[in-house]
Order: structure tokens, then C-alpha cells, then sequence
């Protein structure tokens, strides 16, 4: 008797499967809570336990990364782009990346795949930027710079993580991955 894994279930398992493995990291989905928690546009300072404006000088810029992810996760890109704008250094890979996916949530195309080639020229090894600059052209209808990107992550050591799967979740859906 063959076992038949239905599509859902198989994504499911992937998801859970890649968010354990990169738990705790950039590449898997933001906790949104602290977000949630606080009134439109604050951020969530770990040390007073209160929501501060996002350039509140007792914030790092870990948290306000944080922030921003939770913020461009949710769809709330007004806020995850004065979040990044407060960041101290605007040419890291990672705000570069963020920059991208807020504006892709924002429907602005362009300018998203403009923030990735900038990530990636940064840290060619950005998988996140590799993957989330690929969900965009799975939006756009271009299924083969999607598929090389993929392989391209899988190159980079990048198989089994949260890049690769929400990549590949995203070519097999046919649009890009939402959270």
C-alpha cells in the first residue's frame, strides 16, 4: 500500500520543518506579538518592557530589525519603513533586505528588486534576499529566474532552510509566499 501525502499537509510539514531548524533567525517568520501589542508605529523595548517610538535611543537595532520584520510580515508597511529608516546603518544587507520585501508588500516592484541587488551586493550570500528578490518574480510570472534562484540558494548551502522552502512553497503555489 502506497502512502500519498496530500499538498497541504506536505507544505505544513515543510513549513514546521524549516521554521524549527532556523528558529530564533532572520529566516524564519517574525513573532508579531510585541507589535501587535503596542499603539501604530511604536516599537517594543525588551529592557523597559515598553513601546517606544523607533528612534528612541534606548532601542538597539536589533530591536528595531525585529520591528520591522514584524511590521512588513503583517502588511503594515507605513510603519516597517519609518522602523527601517531609524536602523544606524542603511547599507546593511539585512535593512536592504527588509527594504525589498516592505516594498514588494507595498506593491512596488521595482523598487523591491532594486533593494535586493543592493542586499546582495552587499552579502551575496543573503538567502533571504535570494528568496524573497525569487517570490517576487514567481508574482511576476517569471517561474525560470525563480527556479535558478533556488537552485542558486541550494549552491549557497541554503537547503532545508526557511529561504529554500518558502521559496519552493511559493513556485508551487504559483505566488509569492505570504506569512
Amino acid at each position: 500500500m502506497k502512502f500519498v501525502l496530500p499538498i497541504g499537509a506536505l507544505s505544513a510539514a515543510l513549513l514546521t520543518a524549516g521554521m524549527a531548524q532556523a528558529a530564533g533567525s532572520d529566516s524564519s517568520p517574525p513573532k508579531t506579538d510585541s507589535v501587535k501589542a503596542c499603539p501604530t508605529g511604536y516599537v517594543y523595548d525588551q529592557q523597559t518592557k515598553a513601546c517606544v517610538q523607533p528612534r528612541d535611543s534606548r532601542l538597539d537595532d536589533s530591536e528595531r530589525f525585529e520591528a520591522a520584520r514584524a511590521y512588513a510580515y503583517l502588511g503594515r508597511t507605513d510603519e516597517a519603513f519609518a522602523v527601517l529608516s531609524a536602523m544606524t546603518d542603511q547599507d546593511d544587507d539585512r535593512v536592504l533586505t527588509y527594504m525589498g520585501f516592505t516594498h514588494r508588500k507595498a506593491g512596488n516592484a521595482a523598487e523591491a528588486q532594486e533593494y535586493y541587488r543592493q542586499a546582495l551586493d552587499q552579502n551575496p550570500d543573503n538567502l533571504l534576499a535570494r528568496s524573497y528578490r525569487a517570490q517576487g518574480w514567481v508574482e511576476e510570472g517569471k517561474l525560470h529566474m525563480a527556479r535558478a534562484e533556488l537552485t542558486e540558494i541550494r549552491k549557497r548551502g541554503g537547503r532545508g532552510t526557511w529561504a529554500e522552502l518558502s521559496l519552493r512553497l511559493a513556485i508551487d503555489a504559483g505566488r509569492g509566499f505570504s506569512y
